[in-house]
């Protein structure tokens, strides 16, 4: 007799994820210092990518200022921790 219903798809079992440690914060690290090297990698990301949005025309052009954006956003939220951390 013909199953109406088909069997489920048999389970994969992925093996644990193992990162590569070839490049690696150092673990005594300060959440201030890391922040500071976000922002500023952040940022030099944000004149790569307004640069190359002038280099482009029409739809890529767009694209690439919207990257852009995106960077800047996430400088800004960056920044605001940054400023969380250290009050001044």
């Amino acid at each position: 007799m013909k199953k109406s219903v088909p069997d489920p798809p048999p389970q994969y079992t992925e093996k644990p994820r193992r990162p590569s440690t070839m490049f690696i914060v150092a673990p005594n690290m300060d959440t201030e210092s890391l922040l500071a090297h976000a922002y500023e990698s952040l940022a030099s990301a944000s004149v790569l990518a307004s640069d190359f949005a002038n280099n482009l025309i029409g739809p890529q052009h767009h694209t690439a200022l919207a990257i852009q954006q995106v960077v800047m956003l996430a400088e800004l939220a960056v920044n605001r921790a940054l400023d969380n951390v250290d009050p001044a």
